[in-house]
């Protein structure tokens, strides 16, 4: 696959005092190609990838056996053939999907959707760090799928918060809580602007679960014995905010943004720490599509050069 974008939206589209890049790139594929040949050393995503390729093969067939009686699937179906390309390993080697029942309603593909983003987190721990950032976007796709199929329940509980050790790496941890200052701001710009009173609940719910995940990321940084970054004083704005339809942008704004960021920290910390980063992103993804951002197949790859590619 491509590698992903070297650049970090910490500000999310605002300025921010700094910004660090996350990770470095990488061949997915773990490909080595030597001077005067093409030569290739065994990939060591591959078992991840044939489990991932298998699982997504079972969510294709589930959904050709629906698509006769439901052709509006198909834009769905198109986004998980694309998530099966990018995850496809460079060996031959087939995939074998498991034997399972073809979904009858739409309620149980919505389900096998739901079973299979679970299990792309299943392997977040086995996989290199750019796979583990793939496998963590495709996962947050498949929750976005299960929304759109009429199952709006939370994919999973949230990712228990790991225990940091003195002298672990500090630098990505302070650029998602950077971050999430900005959030937090924008979001009391949101709610200035917005005059539908669910639409003001829905930011205060908002903002307080930035300033959970800001708390958490602070507790996370002292226990490695760093000092949190502070808040800066105030952030330039992506574009004026002057009315309700304004705000609600900036909020699709802001957690598309956030989506970079946690995709990127998914890949850039110790593999403890990438179930955290991964829920991250699965509930910026959520906000992102609530407030109306337009959707994408890889959450979390901003542009289209970056959209991953076997």
């Amino acid at each position: 696959m491509q590698p992903p974008s070297r650049r970090t939206f910490l500000a999310l589209g605002l300025l921010l005092t700094a910004g660090t890049a996350l990770t470095a790139c990488t061949d997915g594929h773990g490909t080595d190609t030597a001077p005067g040949g093409d030569h290739r050393r065994p990939d060591p995503d591959e078992p991840v990838r044939l489990r991932a390729v298998a699982a997504t093969d079972t969510l294709l067939a589930g959904y050709d056996a629906l698509l006769p009686q439901a052709p509006q699937l198909q834009p769905l179906r198109a986004e998980v053939a694309q998530h099966r390309a990018a995850l496809q390993p460079t060996t031959t080697s087939p995939a074998t999907p498991p034997t399972t029942t073809a979904p009858a309603t739409l309620a149980e593909l919505a389900t096998l959707e739901r079973q299979t983003a679970q299990s792309r987190l299943a392997d977040l721990g086995a996989a290199s760090p750019q796979l583990a950032r793939l496998l963590a976007s495709v996962s947050a796709a498949g929750v976005l799928h299960t929304v759109a199929l009429g199952d709006p329940a939370p994919a999973a509980a949230p990712a228990p918060a790991p225990s940091a050790t003195t002298g672990e790496p500090a630098t990505p941890f302070q650029d998602a809580l950077s971050a999430e200052h900005a959030a937090i701001y924008g979001y009391g710009v949101v709610g200035a602007r917005l005059t539908d009173d669910q639409q003001r609940t829905d930011a205060r719910t908002t903002l307080a679960a930035h300033q959970s995940r800001r708390d958490a990321w602070q507790r996370l940084l002292t226990g490695t014995g760093a000092t949190p970054t502070a808040a800066a004083p105030g952030y330039q704005l992506p574009f004026p905010v002057t009315d309700a339809p304004t705000a609600t942008r900036l909020a699709a704004h802001l957690e598309t943004r956030l989506t970079t960021v946690y995709a990127d920290l998914v890949a850039a910390v110790p593999a403890p720490h990438r179930p955290l980063a991964a829920d991250a992103l699965r509930e910026s993804a959520l906000r992102a599509h609530h407030w109306g951002a337009t959707p994408t197949p890889f959450p979390g790859f901003p542009t289209p050069e970056n959209t991953p590619t076997p």
